[in-house]
């Protein structure tokens, strides 16, 4: 097997956790950055639980691509099904992305399954703020994950408006 390419839009982004030899700037069209699944562990629980993100359906999404050597593909995907699958409320799929340098290629990456019972449907950035807004799990609170991931995304010179309208809710409050 060749080379293959895997797309990150959230923690993948500044933590891939596998090896890969070129990362691109990408946009995925036909899914949005959001903050669409309850987080029962991470960073809620089941009495309070917060919002991590998903790719859900609509809109266009950019992040980053990761090009991994076709040697590294039993082990990579291992890595990547025991990270993303765990509760199995995002579904591995095959889709193409635009790469910064326009070329067009296919890329693992893993979108929300809208039938799971985590999904939380498409939230307004108030519905959204009063999840995240509180709770905390064993890997912290919901509200440091949010703010990281937009600091983590500016970074990089990666705009999500959604995601900052939440924020800025929550600073509000």
């Amino acid at each position: 097997m060749g080379d293959f390419w895997v797309f990150g839009y959230g923690s993948l982004i500044w933590r891939p956790g596998f090896a890969h030899v070129e990362t691109q700037r990408a946009r995925l069209y036909g899914y949005r950055r959001s903050l669409c699944v309850y987080s029962y562990v991470h960073r809620g629980t089941p009495e309070r639980p917060g919002l991590v993100l998903g790719l859900d359906r609509g809109g266009s999404c950019v992040g980053l691509a990761f090009r991994v050597p076709g040697d590294l593909h039993g082990e990579v995907m291992a890595y990547l099904r025991e990270r993303e699958l765990v509760t199995s409320v995002y579904l591995e799929r095959r889709l193409a992305v635009r790469l910064e340098t326009g070329a067009k290629v296919e890329a693992t990456a893993y979108v929300v399954d809208r039938g799971h019972k985590q999904y939380a449907g498409a939230l307004d950035e108030a519905e959204a703020a009063s999840f995240v807004g509180g709770s905390a799990g064993k890997s912290g609170h919901n509200e440091d994950y949010l703010f990281s991931t937009i600091e983590h995304l500016q970074a990089l010179g990666i705009r999500d408006h959604w995601l900052e309208a939440v924020a800025a809710r929550l600073a509000k409050s």
